[in-house]
């Protein structure tokens, strides 16, 4: 049994409660203003599926897409390489996926301060740029092979061509005896699928000579970005035909 008398017990006890409820009561009356109310007292509703992209109640709020770690445009990209009948030809889709994101095309700043409309390759980079009006360019991923770096300079595209022919050199033909049927003599090969130009050519000139330098398609996607044994400045299907339709007349180019 407790030592106190029942009257010290009862005022302890009623002091106690007092105090405890003045504690309670400060608590409320410190945090009782209509913004601290709300923030307290706001739902607060999470979604599994959003989970990694979770933000915290206050915090600011970014507006524009949220990064997924895919290339920028997903769903653009998949169009732009996608299937397509051209020419009478079917040309098989990209699977850009396995490409490094940088060479997909792309409006990027113009690096070079070129007019608009000329061509830029880049070769060191392995990018080409057309350029646009107000310091803005597009830009493609290229594969260079030994031609590819031969030359240098400027020049212009004295014309270009859809589903070009393809006359493999003398040199090539002796490496390679199997490519004698498609000779100059025999008419070259015909344009296709196949075909290593691809799907379009661009011929360059210099001071009215041809340079046998070529801007052209290429039927091997994985070629892109990479130094190649052989052929000049290649570009994938899809993009040589959206640089092709770009170009107007003469348009001047330069290979760096």
């Amino acid at each position: 049994m407790s030592s106190l008398p029942l009257f010290s017990r009862r005022r302890f006890l009623r002091g106690s409660g007092l105090a405890i409820a003045s504690v309670g009561l400060a608590g409320c009356t410190s945090s009782m203003n209509t913004d601290r109310f709300r923030q307290q007292t706001m739902p607060v509703f999470r979604n599994p599926a959003l989970e990694e992209h979770w933000i915290e109640p206050g915090a600011a709020i970014i507006e524009g897409p949220v990064p997924t770690g895919l290339p920028p445009q997903d769903a653009y990209y998949a169009d732009v390489y996608a299937a397509k009948e051209d020419g009478g030809f079917l040309l098989p889709a990209v699977p850009y996926r396995q490409i490094d994101p940088r060479f997909y095309r792309q409006e990027v700043n113009d690096p070079f301060g070129e007019a608009p409309g000329t061509i830029v390759v880049d070769t060191a980079d392995r990018y080409l740029y057309h350029v646009q009006p107000g310091g803005r360019a597009t830009r493609y991923g290229v594969g260079l092979g030994r031609e590819g770096f031969a030359w240098s300079g400027r020049g212009v595209i004295q014309w270009k061509q859809r589903w070009p022919k393809w006359t493999p050199p003398e040199s090539m033909i002796a490496r390679q005896p199997v490519l004698a049927k498609y000779s100059a003599d025999k008419g070259g090969m015909p344009g296709g699928l196949d075909n290593p130009l691809g799907s379009r050519a661009l011929y360059i000139f210099q001071n009215g000579q041809d340079t046998l330098y070529r801007v052209h398609g290429t039927p091997e996607w994985q070629s892109i970005g990479k130094a190649v044994s052989s052929g000049c400045v290649r570009m994938l299907n899809q993009d040589v035909i959206d640089l092709y339709d770009r170009v107007r007349g003469k348009a001047p180019i330069l290979v760096v």
